[in-house]
């Protein structure tokens, strides 16, 4: 193995697994020394292609292998266990959204890692992307008190048909709502723009017949609206069951309207017309590399590459959900801060 490269395991081989580990290896700063899938003959096809062994057993790759970073992209609810005992082996962990099942497990996975010596780091592949890298810069340049309303759209119709996405519907597993995870990367773009919300007020439903199921199985549609501040408030609407499948953010000033999304990014004035309009292509690869290659350089050359993605950014924004679920129980605004004045990660 190169000095150049860091050893590698990668846990779970669904789609999302099999991109994250084909980045990992085009970014020439990973050596895949091991592969495991629930489905052996999956992890089998795998392994032939990197040429090192393949497991079913998650608890063998990690003890017998032994990698430096494990690239986490199993379900949480068959792996969190792993994932802990990865992070006590002294091994870095990569995991793919959302950071934990909720609040306190990516709170727990945090402090872990940092009694540990390790990284646990979130692939959060929206930050790259070049619609919401412009956004940034504009925000650089644009006062916050300037912004009076966040609109925000997450559809996702038709995931909870895909084989790997079935477990959200299990009530003993989601422990009663999924659908705000899946928004993780567009609930962290707005609280790492604009700060963790005063507070949260949630709506949700689904489509159970039974009264006494909805209030356990996962949710079809939630609305979430956030303060800010006394001038800003911020709302959010998800959905699984509506469509079309869309992603997008729009900013309200006094004077204009952004609207952006991972391809795009659009001023325009409030009569609707547009100001400014830049289109972008956009390569979910060329994300994953970026990402993966800041974190590779961040443990080879931590001092020429530090890693700026903090882990704090996780923690604020698994408080904001899970003050919406919290919200949806209650039927009252919820606090975020008192979330995180809750649970100590260091």
């Amino acid at each position: 193995m190169s000095a150049k490269k860091i050893k590698t395991a990668v846990l779970g081989l669904s789609n999302n697994g099999v991109q994250l580990l084909e980045a990992a290896e085009a970014t020439g700063l990973y050596d895949i020394v091991a592969v495991a899938d629930r489905d052996m003959e999956l992890a089998e096809r795998s392994a032939l292609l990197y040429q090192c062994p393949a497991f079913d057993d998650y608890r063998q790759l990690v003890l017998l292998k032994k990698p430096q970073v494990l690239l986490a992209a199993a379900p949480l609810h068959t792996s969190e266990e792993f994932i802990r005992l990865a992070i006590k082996e002294g091994i870095h962990v990569i995991r793919l959204v959302p950071p934990g099942l909720d609040f306190e497990s990516t709170a727990d996975f945090i402090r872990m890692a940092r009694r540990n010596n390790v990284r646990y780091f979130v692939a959060n592949f929206w930050r790259p992307e070049p619609g919401f890298a412009r956004l940034r810069e504009h925000l650089k340049a644009t006062p916050i008190d300037k912004f009076r309303l966040i609109q925000a759209v997450c559809n996702f119709p038709g995931e909870i048909d895909n084989i790997h996405s079935r477990w959200l519907s299990d009530p003993k597993l989601t422990g009663g709502g999924v659908l705000l995870r899946n928004c993780y990367e567009m609930i962290d773009l707005i609280v790492s723009n604009f700060g963790v919300p005063e507070q949260v007020y949630s709506i949700n439903t689904n489509h159970a017949p039974d009264r006494q199921q909805r209030l356990s199985i996962t949710e079809d549609t939630a609305i979430v609206t956030m303060k800010f501040s006394d001038t800003l408030l911020g709302n959010l609407l998800a959905s699984r069951i509506f469509g079309p499948p869309v992603e997008v953010l729009r900013l309200h000033t006094a004077e204009n309207v952004l609207a952006v999304k991972a391809d795009s990014f659009i001023i325009l004035d409030n009569n609707g017309s547009i100001i400014e309009e830049t289109k972008f292509q956009v390569s979910k690869t060329d994300c994953m590399k970026e990402t993966l290659s800041s974190f590779a350089e961040s443990i080879l050359s931590p001092k020429n590459h530090p890693l700026t993605d903090a882990e704090d950014a996780y923690i604020n924004t698994m408080a904001v959900i899970e003050s919406a679920y919290l919200s949806a129980r209650t039927a009252a605004p919820e606090e975020p801060q008192r979330i995180l004045n809750m649970v100590k990660t260091k």
